[in-house]
């Protein structure tokens, strides 16, 4: 079986090629193609994931480090609620610019890749200090899923912009090897979390507040948790990730 660390490399290898699968089609076409609708469920199952891993996993365990390190402070809800609401400060500052210019401005589509691009690093952060194998396929999971749907609609929208080709590349692969990065990150802090006994919480807090948000407000009035809720298929699917987060928490 292989070690921990070559078997995050060959699941971060699966979610790059994921996304240049989703998104690299619609760059080469500068079209929109159908399968937009297909991704629904998985993006509703990958919100209860979020939504779970988040409130369950990520946020016990960075107040449980903190506790443990001395700190009377309650830094972890602190540092996920700061995050959650800067990425929503962020997603409110590209719908604004999109209102005002159309959706025309290629600033909106920038603004998409740098909301993604964030996310993108604190959950590859998350990826890469998860210490168990069940908690780190199952944030795998979540991952692709949300992945494959970030990539085609980040895609879509460069190729709606008066971008030239290899600029919209450059912006995209940007995004791409975000996950990556914050993968090895998130290794390199787990590596020095003996030493350094906050680094760990404060990552998983800050991660936390991203699942949180991915899980619920990420895409403002399109968010999973919001129109899919409509679709009891899809809910379903919501739920479902959210229940097996749970489950997983006894063994973790």
């Amino acid at each position: 079986m292989p070690s921990e660390a070559v078997l995050k490399a060959i699941l971060v290898a699966v979610v790059v090629a994921v996304a240049l699968m989703a998104g690299g089609p619609v760059l080469r076409r500068r079209a929109a193609p159908t399968q937009r609708r297909a991704l629904g469920s998985g993006e509703a199952f990958a919100a209860g994931i979020f939504l779970g891993a988040g409130l369950i996993h990520m946020l016990g365990d960075a107040d449980g480090d903190f506790a443990a390190a001395g700190v009377a402070y309650p830094f972890a809800p602190a540092l996920c609620g700061a995050i959650v609401l800067l990425l929503l400060w962020i997603e409110h500052l590209g719908t604004r610019i999109a209102e005002r210019q159309g959706g025309a401005s290629p600033i909106v589509p920038l603004m998409a890749a740098v909301m993604l691009s964030v996310h993108s690093f604190l959950t590859g952060a998350a990826f890469g200090v998860s210490s168990t194998l069940a908690v780190t396929l199952i944030i795998f999971v979540a991952v692709l899923a949300h992945k494959g749907a970030a990539s085609f609609a980040l895609a879509l929208e460069l190729s709606k912009a008066a971008f030239t080709r290899r600029r919209m590349w450059v912006v995209f692969l940007v995004f791409v090897v975000m996950f990556p990065i914050g993968a090895a990150v998130g290794q390199g802090i787990d590596a020095l979390s003996g030493s350094h006994p906050l680094i760990e919480p404060v990552f998983s807090a800050l991660a936390a507040g991203t699942f949180l948000y991915l899980g619920t407000l990420h895409g403002l009035a399109s968010s999973p948790m919001i129109v899919r809720c409509c679709n009891l298929t899809e809910f379903g699917g919501a739920v479902a990730g959210f229940v097996l987060m749970a489950i997983v928490a006894i063994w973790t």
